[in-house]
């Protein structure tokens, strides 16, 4: 049996908490959790979605989405409101207060990036390999593990 550290999952699982821990700070600035930020960050490119459209763009369940967004309407960050179509469908957009975070968010990544001490070439390379790992090992061999 290989040792811990030769473990592919654990080097992931490991460097998925890292950076989670040393980007937590400069998300306190912003007044956000990391979660909290990622929602932000869809909606900043995306715009105005789906609980179900956001849910599926992070990946994330209903259960740990729709609690959060509760949380984030009532610091003003977004607005919930229910389709006029279809009462079942809840829309989510982001407010003047979530909007103005965007620019503060840009100058707090140019601290993060010089923080990390890592040429940004080699963090993109890094990003974009990630990327490629799991379109390769996707959805459908995870479902077909299952």
């Amino acid at each position: 049996m290989p040792g811990l550290d030769s473990h592919l999952c654990f080097a992931l699982y490991s460097a998925s908490n890292h950076m989670t821990r040393i980007f937590t700070p400069f998300l306190k600035k912003l007044g956000v959790t990391y979660p909290q930020y990622l929602v932000m960050v869809t909606l900043w490119e995306r715009g105005s979605l789906g609980v179900g459209d956001l849910a599926s763009a992070l990946t994330m369940d209903f259960g740990t989405l729709s609690p959060m967004l509760k949380r984030m309407e009532s610091k003003g960050l977004l607005a919930r409101r229910r389709q006029p179509g279809d009462e079942r469908r809840v829309a989510v957009a982001l407010t003047a207060k979530g909007e103005s975070l965007r620019k503060r968010t840009q100058q707090m990544l140019g601290e993060f990036y010089c923080f990390l001490n890592v040429p940004l070439d080699e963090l993109f390379d890094l990003r974009d390999r990630l990327r490629r790992f799991i379109e390769s090992a996707g959805v459908a061999k995870e479902i077909e593990a299952a």
